[in-house]
């Protein structure tokens, strides 16, 4: 008797032959088990993946309008683990058909299992390994969200908040601020679409193009075709004020390829269809003015022999001017005894010099030193008075024998009007300057018809001058007429008046420093009306420098567009004001690598200029 009931009968032997009987008529038809007596089973899951990894929310899922109170991260999946980068766009749907779009802002792997790998036995199992095993750890991204992307469609949302449409079934894609959460699980994916990309990085379709958007130094690519995505400068009226008018800073330090970038960029302003509407019903291209202290630009008269016909085909599918600008004249300043050799270029040379007239409007140019305020008021006046005298034709050699005079010193004295030690100071500040104003050229005051040419460009080489102080004054004496005329209410040359202007100047820092002297003042305070009125007036100041730092804040505060090369010194890089997630990365920037950032354009980003100049570029 036992409590085993049906189990009471069991008779090992025979169950043995009634397995092994089972066994041979099935053994035909179904898989061998393995050694354990179970049959093997596929783990991998069925169908493929999409995406390459799924939002998470096992330390939080939050947006909020504070970024540090925004948690969002993504697991991303072992295969795809090699391919994602910091800084790298993803995007995550909604199930009603709107849009996440972020951005990787750190990436880290966790144990998968609660284990101690800080051992010996870890250590040296791994040190006898070529590989990791990823399923051991997890790999989870950081995400800062961008913007939402939505279709502008009419069409009413169901109770659900679904429309039944997918992305840009209809209407155009837009976006706006992060206001919502993605869904726990929402498979991620890496942005590859050139219109989502370009939309959530407020990126316009069309204007100046600068160059290819880039993360950590690499091209993104899409599937389309060209595979890279084009970075422009807004340049109509219909999305606003054309950026050229908002002014450009090109920063970058020796060999970083800023005279590259920046020859690239100013060409394409130069191309016959830029052209903009004026006043009076007219539409004009702009008249480019470079100042140029390493004489490199005037090049941009011919073409470039190392750009071949298959990478010309490529700018001309995207749209992007190349070749040399017919239009290029190198008006060299003459100064004393320097002489200027054009053997690099094949652009015309016009000599001509600056009448000492100008000085007139303009006392700051013949002030060959730190001037206080008592000083710049008496060379005002002493100015005023040798012009009174002498009519506007009046010159420099006149203006030095009227100061030799010893009684007008004691005249000047005895009524208190100028004290003789002030007269002796600005005596001794004004002389010196026998290079600069009067030589034996055409005043620049008579070429203004040819200095300023629509769709032309106007070179003003300097290198040949190796007087610091000369180079100074012819610098700010064009400069200042240039901006004077556009700013004028009754312009003496409607030419410049009327022409949309771009006003390039290298090596900025050397003329737009922050200093004491009342001349810098004037000078400050002139280029900074000039910014402030240039949408209005057309006109663009296009700054390049290597030392960002000093240039003096009131103009910096009006620059609309920073473009940034390497720079190493670091008050260099902090004085350009981008995102800090950008500025790690300028000290490690290759040539030709940049940041843009641009508030009226789009989000800060990273690019990669063209690796070809589109005109010559460099000496033989």
């Amino acid at each position: 008797m036992t409590d085993l009931g049906d189990f009471s009968e069991f008779d090992a032997d025979a169950g043995a032959d009634s397995t092994a009987d089972s066994s041979a008529s099935t053994s035909a038809t179904e898989e061998p088990t393995d050694s354990s007596g179970f049959e093997p089973a596929d783990v991998e899951p069925r169908g493929e993946d999409v995406g390459i990894g799924t939002i998470c929310v096992s330390q939080g899922l939050r947006i909020a309008e504070d970024e540090d109170e925004t948690s969002l991260r993504a697991y991303v999946t072992s295969g795809n683990r090699s391919s994602v980068r910091i800084g790298s766009y993803l995007v995550a749907p909604y199930p009603d058909g709107e849009t996440l779009f972020c951005r990787i802002t750190g990436l880290e792997y966790a144990q998968q299992y609660h284990a101690d790998d800080a051992t010996e036995i870890h250590a040296r199992r791994a040190m006898r390994r070529d590989d990791v095993d990823e399923a051991d750890y997890k790999f989870v991204a950081s995400l800062e969200p961008v913007a939402v992307l939505y279709e502008d469609s009419a069409e009413p949302r169901s109770a659900d908040g679904s429309s039944g449409q997918s992305p840009r079934d209809d209407g155009e894609l837009k976006r706006r601020m992060t206001d919502r959460v993605p869904k726990p699980q929402t498979v991620i994916r890496q942005a590859n679409d050139t219109t989502e990309i370009k939309t959530g990085l407020k990126m316009p379709e069309d204007g100046v193009f600068l160059g290819h958007l880039s993360v950590g130094g690499e091209k993104v690519r899409t599937a389309a075709t060209p595979p890279t995505i084009d970075y422009r400068l807004k340049d109509d009226y219909e999305a606003g004020d054309p950026l050229v008018f908002r002014h450009t800073l090109v920063a970058g330090g020796t060999g970083s390829g800023k005279t590259h970038a920046a020859k690239n960029v100013l060409r394409q302003y130069l191309a016959d269809e830029r052209q903009y509407p004026m006043e009076d019903g007219r539409t004009v291209g702009p008249a480019v003015v470079q100042f140029d202290p390493q004489d490199e630009y005037a090049q941009m008269h011919d073409d470039n022999p190392d750009l071949d016909a298959e990478f010309a085909r490529r700018l001309e599918r995207e749209g992007v001017a190349h070749g040399g600008v017919a239009d290029t004249t190198a008006f060299v300043p003459k100064v004393g005894d320097a002489s200027y050799s054009a053997g690099h270029h094949r652009a015309e040379c016009v000599e001509f010099t600056i009448p000492f007239s100008m000085c007139r409007s303009r006392p700051w140019l013949v002030s060959g030193g730190s001037l206080n305020d008592n000083q710049y008021g008496a060379l005002t006046y002493l100015l005023d008075r040798f012009f009174t005298e002498a009519g506007n034709d009046g010159s420099y050699a006149g203006f030095k024998s009227f100061l030799d005079d010893p009684a007008l010193r004691e005249e000047l004295d005895e009524s208190g009007r100028v004290h003789e030690a002030t007269y002796d100071a600005v005596r001794r500040r004004v002389f010196g300057f026998e290079d600069v104003f009067d030589q034996d050229a055409r005043p620049i005051t008579e070429l203004i018809h040819e200095f300023v040419r629509p769709g032309g460009l106007t070179v003003v080489p300097t290198y040949h001058v190796s007087d610091t102080r000369a180079t100074e004054a012819v610098v700010l004496a064009l400069s200042s007429l240039l901006i004077d005329e556009k700013l004028s209410n009754d312009p003496t040359y409607d030419r410049i008046k009327e022409t949309p202007l771009v006003l390039g100047m290298d090596e900025a820092h050397n003329f737009l420093t922050d200093a004491d002297s009342v001349q810098a003042r004037k000078v400050i305070t002139k280029f900074t009306e000039a910014a402030k009125q240039g949408r209005k007036e057309r006109l663009g100041l296009f700054l390049i420098t290597q030392d960002p730092q000093d240039i003096d804040d009131a103009v910096f505060k009006q620059i609309n567009t920073t473009v940034v090369l390497n720079l190493g010194d670091e008050d260099a890089i902090k004085s350009v004001n981008i995102p800090s997630n950008l500025e790690s990365k300028v000290p490690y920037m290759e040539k030709g690598q940049m940041v843009v950032y641009s508030p009226d354009n789009s989000e800060p980003v990273e690019l990669i200029g063209l690796p070809k100049c589109v005109t010559r570029h460099g000496r033989d």
